[in-house]
């Protein structure tokens, strides 16, 4: 198979087209020919060396994919060769070939092609688990989502919107605030210019909103829970803010009654992850497959144009999903 190599820790030239032996699938597993592998910050940590991957996982970066089956393994009954799935993986999405845990494998919605299904598992499993999972946001509740125009953004808003919420985001440009707006966002605030907790207090008469999705942390952290109404939780899923530790006044947690809580993905178990996989499959994929909710693809690249796409998703100027395609896109 054809897979992009991490040479050594580094810039997005490290990342070296080479050959490897095919993988097989063990018991419980598929081999899936790959279509498209989304591209994600975590891929841009690990290709840096500070996010290594769980033991047992490819050293290959790429956390989804979405292609076709091309072998099963043992015991598994629900995959058939040719039959078109997406997948969250541990590892080894930047191949023409890949393994995935048949738990964590989910029909290609008929809708989509699959270079947009190659951008649905990572988003879509983390904002699931962390805002409806851990954050049990409600229908008629109000969520801020930070960084709206990721591609975990433009997931959350969408889901949100969809299931009922009132969706408020930041961004970092007019631009990304108008295009997360028309996704779904009942208002886009452009943290440069605008403090979001004063706009907030504002738009909800001081009340504040019930689920924070944060993906900055540091002195974000405070504001966040500034920002909290009563009974709010807060959802930390990334430290983009450079720092793993913040000040928090506990005063304030108790009085208001709060929830602070975080999580991480890729180190998970397959049976966590495929317990995710069958609440997207029930509560998620009717809204895939009639297109109210759907990914964001902004930009796709070959995949030996790896090191174009990270050298992208670092610059920050995309809105949505980088996606990298093989020749069966």
């Amino acid at each position: 198979m054809r897979c992009i190599e991490i040479a050594s820790p580094g810039e997005p030239d490290v990342l070296t087209p080479t050959e490897r032996a095919d993988p097989t699938p063990a018991a419980r597993e598929v081999l899936i020919h790959v279509a498209a592998a989304g591209v994600n910050r975590p891929d841009v940590l690990q290709r840096r060396g500070h996010y290594l991957p769980p033991k047992g996982a490819s050293d290959i970066p790429g956390l989804e994919v979405a292609g076709t089956v091309a072998a099963v393994g043992e015991g598994v009954d629900e995959w058939h060769l040719g039959d078109r799935v997406c997948a969250l993986v541990s590892g080894g999405g930047y191949a023409t070939l890949c393994v995935a845990p048949a738990a964590q494998c989910l029909p290609v919605p008929a809708a989509l092609d699959l270079t947009a299904a190659g951008a649905i598992p990572e988003t879509f499993f983390t904002v699931w688990t962390n805002v409806f999972d851990r954050g049990h946001l409600q229908r008629g509740e109000a969520v801020l989502v930070h960084g709206g125009s990721s591609g975990i953004g433009t997931t959350a808003i969408q889901l949100a919107a969809a299931r009922g919420a009132r969706v408020f985001v930041t961004a970092g440009s007019d631009e990304k605030c108008r295009a997360c707006e028309a996704l779904g966002a009942e208002r886009a605030i452009n943290y440069r210019t605008e403090d979001f907790v004063a706009v907030l207090k504002d738009l909800t008469a001081g009340r504040g909103v019930d689920v924070v999705l944060d993906i900055v942390g540091g002195e974000y952290v405070a504001r966040n829970i500034a920002v909290l109404a009563v009974e709010g939780r807060l959802v930390e899923i990334g430290l983009m803010g450079g720092t793993a530790s913040a000040t928090i006044d506990l005063g304030v947690m108790l009085r208001r009654r709060l929830t602070i809580t975080g999580s991480t993905l890729r180190a998970r178990g397959v049976e966590e992850k495929g317990a995710i996989a069958s609440a997207l499959r029930r509560e998620v994929w009717p809204l895939l497959e009639d297109g109210r909710v759907k990914p964001v693809v902004y930009q796709t690249f070959p995949l030996t144009d790896a090191s174009a796409a990270h050298r992208l998703m670092e610059s920050s100027e995309h809105i949505g999903k980088i996606v990298l395609t093989t020749d069966r896109a």
